[in-house]
């Protein structure tokens, strides 16, 4: 499990909030618009998200000390070919690479990881892999902005990427084994595990809980990215300095730290229901919250309770499935998942920024968007069966 939690720990280069560290300058540099710098990430997510369900696949084939060598070296190469970009071609290339092989695929290795190797108490040890994860979007940014402080944004990514090369495929190799056991290390689980027959993903997708995860997974990825990218602005037209918005950032790191291993936690003791329904009503309670926020303990309130739905949702998406599917083909099954999730956010900014256009401000788009979530969790209210779904022979 410490392999696992090194391994997520890495994709912090490949985070939204660390690569925006990064952005500025590469505007100046490269002589490009914002505009075309966001466009080039939002087409680097997107292709990355496509991926993911291909790639959980070839966990579930190759094993994951393999796939951890291979998506490690992948993801070092996608952080050089930026720290070398030239031209907005070049940009996009090398952010669809750290999109698919970091913040996606790499983080799905380490969470495959972490389920296969452990069957008690397994929804607290992924608690513990998603609060580690949050607790390093706080501290990667400050890591990255002092780096390129000393030096300049080019090397700064160029040694991120290096570490990354150095470590990453190490561990897969070194820490978990580069043989290529795939299913056997599903096998070996069965011993503790709940299900007696795996759930391929095509089964999965056929089940009406699968995509009431699927939707939690989608919306949280969109709302909570989509505020996280406008929190200047959205904030700005609440009342607080650009300096003071920027610090509501520490007290959401701080929610989603402690979510994720709070729901975590409890996912090994609550209904998946339960669950579903509380994290969708965080959110809306987020989303509606816009509409009232002014400057004092509201707005930490605001903050705290978007971390935790982001902190929240990840916990829960990755410990529910292997109590529904069984670990066999967890890989493609979270794959799929993961690529929900990193759509919704790849939409999510853009959607808010319309949004604002058409009505003039957030909090009107905001409070509208609450639907969606509270749609949800009265639809998780219909999940009445927590029991492992039976494969279909």
């Amino acid at each position: 499990m410490l392999f696992a939690i090194i391994g997520t720990a890495l994709t912090g280069p490949g985070q939204t909030i660390g690569v925006s560290v990064f952005v500025d300058s590469i505007i100046f540099d490269l002589g490009l618009s914002r505009s075309q710098v966001s466009g080039a990430y939002l087409v680097g997510t997107l292709i990355g998200a496509v991926a993911l369900p291909t790639v959980g696949r070839l966990i579930d084939r190759d094993g994951v000390g393999r796939s951890m060598v291979w998506i490690g070296v992948a993801f070092g190469l996608g952080i050089g070919i930026v720290s070398r970009s030239w031209s907005l071609v070049t940009l996009a290339v090398g952010f669809t690479l750290i999109r698919m092989f970091g913040q996606g695929s790499l983080t799905l290795v380490s969470v495959v990881a972490v389920t296969k190797a452990i069957a008690e108490r397994r929804g607290a040890a992924l608690g513990v892999l998603s609060t580690v994860g949050g607790a390093m979007l706080g501290i990667v940014p400050v890591a990255l902005n002092r780096l390129m402080e000393w030096t300049d944004w080019r090397t700064a990514w160029l040694i991120s990427g290096a570490v990354v090369l150095a470590t990453v495929p190490a561990i897969g190799r070194w820490g978990f084994g580069y043989s290529a056991r795939g299913r056997a290390e599903a096998t070996e689980g069965q011993d503790h595990g709940t299900v007696t027959s795996d759930v391929n993903r095509a089964g999965a997708i056929r089940t009406y809980r699968f995509w009431v995860l699927g939707a939690a997974s989608a919306a949280a990825g969109m709302f909570v990215t989509a505020l996280n990218f406008q929190q200047i602005s959205l904030l700005g037209e609440a009342g607080l300095t650009p300096a003071a918005a920027a610090a509501m950032f520490i007290p959401q790191v701080l929610g989603t730290a402690g979510a994720g291993y709070l729901f975590g936690w409890l996912s090994d003791r609550w209904s998946s229901r339960a669950l579903l329904v509380i994290i969708m009503g965080m959110l809306a309670g987020a989303l509606a919250l816009t509409a009232v926020l002014r400057p004092g303990p509201l707005i930490v309130v605001y903050s705290v309770l978007l971390g935790m739905t982001g902190g929240s949702v990840r916990a829960v998406g990755a410990a529910v499935p292997p109590r529904w599917f069984g670990i066999g083909f967890i890989g493609a099954i979270q794959g799929f998942l993961t690529f929900l999730g990193v759509f919704g956010s790849a939409a999510g900014p853009l959607y808010l920024s319309m949004g604002r256009d058409i009505t003039g401000e957030y909090s009107t788009i905001a409070l509208f968007s609450a639907i969606v979530p509270a749609l949800i969790a009265l639809a998780a209210l219909r999940i009445t069966d927590d029991r492992p779904v039976t494969a279909v022979s």
